[in-house]
């Protein structure tokens, strides 16, 4: 029996994480963890509530104090470890972020990989990051700004990459010297409960971050409304964030949101079309569209739309759908049946609108893949701007297309969301791509790449897209608080 197949048939478990010890829930709630692929249960967690949140929010007050005036240098070598010791135990955790989460196993390892680069990268960059003199008005003044630890952090934490968009949130907070109260989804909480496992055995101190998994009414009003939480990262929804920003102003908390999205891809009248229709087709129904920066809608050149349309089609009926764990799959299921009912009212709705089915809309008809929460990649031409698929963000495999006749109407179009994360344009004339993008009222733009995702640049949304960024210096710059000392000098030296 394959590595693989052994840690396909352990039966996974997770507890809370509060101040170093991983503890049952004060009433002793359990979850199962189902796999998304084909309904089985794969494992359990322990459910909290309130009173658990209290206490891991006491657990990161205490911590806080000694963390905070730990030498960068030991903050930063725990983070280190921490990521080799991910790197070592990268395929067994991989299999349980695919059962859980039911993404293919060459995407999981991917996501790990890269999870562990974070946690390198933000543990570099706190080490080189200098706080600085500034100029005085007079010359017995002097001017220090410093930067120190915002305090502790609440970091909520989606279902869709459970273990990178956790370390996007905990290695920057960690590196910085705030300590954490993380609450992952209850959909996928055991594979970052594993990576959270790294952190301790690298020897974070107890405390230093705790883990949580319970409801948003209970155990997550609680984290964000507590005055001991002084800023909350998060990432989900536009609705949930608007929640969490009226929650979060009794006490005036720092946030740092990356929410909803609804991404176009603008086909220019000169793209190459052999490299277009890869990245176009790989980043509509990668993780089966259940990313944020998944292409929402497909404005194409009048000039190539026929001939786009026919290979994406193409493309698209070759895609190879099952289970995760299985050899060759290239893309897996939802996350759940309510993803797949929402993928199927958005096509329904574009149908009934006027939209053409050029493939999919419907489950598969595989046997095997019946007990999952499996779609058919879903291929729309003529889509009205008025269809929800075109206003809303379907999270699920769903691909629009509709053709459009000139820059300035299609920079329009792109632009009449109140959304505005990441947007892509395809084009030979780099120039004129470049105009196209400085135009595009979003936080990021591809231009010839479908993804903005780069570790040493920020990341994050204009408008009802989120507030502030992640990634990059401005990553860690979230977690510190700039503070001004002025100080007046002694008489001169004559």
């Amino acid at each position: 029996m394959s590595a693989i197949e052994r840690a396909s048939l352990r039966r996974l478990r997770a507890d809370l994480l509060i101040g170093g010890r991983w503890v049952e829930a004060t009433d002793g709630e359990r979850r199962a963890i189902h796999d998304p692929a084909t309904g089985e249960i794969v494992g359990d967690v322990a459910f909290g509530d309130a009173r658990d949140a209290d206490r891991a929010l006491g657990a990161a007050t205490a911590a806080f104090p000694a963390w905070s005036k730990t030498p960068v240098a030991e903050r930063a070598s725990i983070l280190h470890k921490a990521a080799e010791l991910l790197r070592d135990r990268l395929e067994s955790i991989a299999v349980t972020l695919t059962r859980e989460q039911g993404k293919p196993l060459a995407d999981s390892r991917k996501e790990l990989r890269f999870t562990a680069q974070v946690f390198d990268y933000y543990a570099e960059i706190a080490t080189h990051r200098a706080d600085e003199w500034r100029p005085a008005s007079l010359p017995e003044m002097r001017s220090l700004v410093i930067r120190q630890p915002v305090g502790v952090v609440v970091a909520i934490v989606p279902w869709n990459f459970p273990v990178d968009l956790f370390s996007w949130k905990v290695a920057p907070a960690l590196a910085a010297g705030c300590t954490v109260v993380c609450k992952p989804a209850p959909e996928t909480p055991l594979a970052t409960a594993e990576a959270v496992q790294c952190l301790i055995d690298a020897g974070l101190p107890d405390g230093v971050l705790n883990y949580v998994v319970g409801p948003v009414e209970t155990l997550g009003e609680t984290l964000i409304t507590d005055p001991r939480s002084r800023m909350i990262a998060f990432t989900g929804s536009t609705a949930s964030g608007r929640r969490i920003m009226a929650l979060a102003s009794a006490h005036v908390k720092r946030l740092n949101l990356e929410l909803g999205g609804h991404t176009p891809m603008i086909v220019l009248d000169d793209a190459d079309l052999d490299m277009t229709i890869p990245a176009a087709v790989r980043r509509s129904f990668s993780n089966m569209g259940q990313i944020c920066n998944a292409i929402n809608r497909l404005y194409v050149a009048d000039s190539l739309v026929h001939d786009f349309e026919e290979r994406f089609v193409d493309a698209t009926s070759r895609l190879k759908l099952g289970p995760g764990l299985e050899p060759g799959v290239e893309y897996g299921p939802l996350i759940n049946d309510r993803q797949v009912q929402r993928t199927v009212t958005h096509v329904d709705d574009a149908l009934g609108r006027g939209a053409r089915l050029l493939w999919g809309g419907h489950p598969p008809d595989d046997e095997r893949l019946r007990h999952g929460h499996f779609y058919l990649p879903t291929v729309l031409a003529d889509v009205p701007d008025n269809a929800r698929t075109m206003r809303e963000e379907t999270f699920g495999p769903v691909a629009p297309i509709a053709p459009f006749e000139n820059l300035g109407e299609v920079v329009r179009r792109a632009n009449s969301t109140e959304y505005g994360l990441v947007a892509y344009v395809f084009g030979r004339d780099v120039g004129k791509a470049l105009l196209v993008a400085e135009r595009l009222e979003f936080g990021g733009v591809g231009i010839n790449v479908n993804d903005v995702t780069e570790l040493e640049s920020p990341f994050g949304g204009w408008k009802e897209s989120g507030v502030g960024r992640e990634m990059g210096p401005e990553g860690l710059e979230a977690y510190l608080e700039p503070k001004h000392i002025r100080i007046r000098l002694g008489a001169g030296i004559e």
